[in-house]
Parts: C-alpha cells; structure tokens; sequence
C-alpha cells in the first residue's frame, strides 16, 4: 500500500495474507523495489514456513527475476492476478482496507505517526473476530486464544448497572415471575386429565 506521507523515513507498508487464516504480516518500508520485498517475504517465510502459492499483482516489485529466484529456492508456485480484475486479490484488499481504517483511527490528526501505529493496528487486525473463519486469526495461528487486556461485561449485567437498577429487587422478582409460570404449568397439567 502507498505511497503514504513519510513516517520515520517510511512511505509504504508492504502486506501479506495467509488465505486460510487470514493472518496479516505488514511492514512499513521507505520503497517498494524487489529486494526489499524479497527481505520481508524471507522473513515471513522463516517465522511460518514457505507456502504453496504466492499471488500478487503484476507490480514491477513482484515481477522480476530477483523475486523469481527467491520463489523458486523456497518452491513456491507464483501466480499473478489479472489485471484490472481486483477480486483475483480480494482477500487482500478486503486486509488492506481494514488495516487502513484502523491505522487512520489510531494515529488522529499526526499522520506522520502512521509507521509507529502499525503494529498496533496489526495486532487489532489479528485479534479481531472474523464471521468467515468463526474465530480470530490469532487462535488459528498460534492454537488458543490470546489473552487480552480489557476487561469484559455481559452486556445485559451492564444494562442493569447503566440503567441503576437493583440487582436483588429484580432477582426477586424473577423469582416471582417462576413461581407464577410453576403454578399456571400445574394448573394447565391438571386440566389437561380426561375424565371419563
């Protein structure tokens, strides 16, 4: 993605997604050329292995003999996406326009900060829950879930104490309301005998 205004000499972030789990390695990067984007891939492929397949878009970064070696040493099939078909990299501008909605609402007003945001809009990114793969990409990756701190509330308890209400009045009055739908149970079983 970019160019963006310089961040600590920064003007792209260079974006990786794993199809499956959808985990998202981004680094901010003062150029996009082929060796800097071969650095990045060698890195990410020996924190996670080297995938099948590779697909990018037909940048000059990408498609070039320096990024063909690099492909080729790890035996990682390389396919482009069709031009001007974005859908071939969906899942990847589906991360991409995430992962700048939340850096734009972390960094405010100071834009240059962008590069020192990123990790902490990746992190949102990856602990964030995903309808398509019914949990976050971090329990995918690292097989449980990570431990977050902020603390949590069921949302009818804080109701309850948003609106002041009287946690014991109102469990008594539960306990009324049983009491009731017991007693129109029995009656309802009582009347249902034929009598013959």
């Amino acid at each position: 993605m970019g160019p963006f205004p310089s961040s600590r000499g920064n003007t792209y972030i260079l974006v990786a997604v794993d199809y499956f789990s959808k985990w998202v390695e981004a680094k901010a990067l003062p150029t996009n050329d082929a060796r800097v984007v071969c650095k990045f891939l060698k890195s990410v492929f020996a924190r996670f292995g080297a995938p099948r397949a590779f697909i990018s878009n037909r940048g000059t970064h990408f498609y070039n003999d320096q990024f063909a070696k690099v492909m080729l040493k790890y035996g990682v099939t390389h396919h482009f996406s069709t031009a001007y078909h974005p859908q071939t990299s969906g899942k990847v501008e589906v991360s991409n326009r995430g992962l700048k909605r939340i850096l734009e609402r972390t960094i405010g007003e100071n834009h240059a900060s962008w590069s020192d945001k990123l990790d902490d809009a990746l992190w949102a990114f990856c602990t964030a829950y995903k309808t398509p793969i019914r949990c976050t990409p971090y329990k995918l990756v690292y097989g449980k879930a990570c431990h977050l701190q902020i603390k949590l509330e069921h949302k009818a308890y804080w109701a309850l104490k948003q609106a002041n209400f009287d946690l014991a009045v109102a469990g008594d009055h539960r306990k009324v309301q049983l009491n009731e739908l017991n007693e129109l149970r029995d009656h309802a079983y009582e009347n249902s005998f034929i009598d013959l």
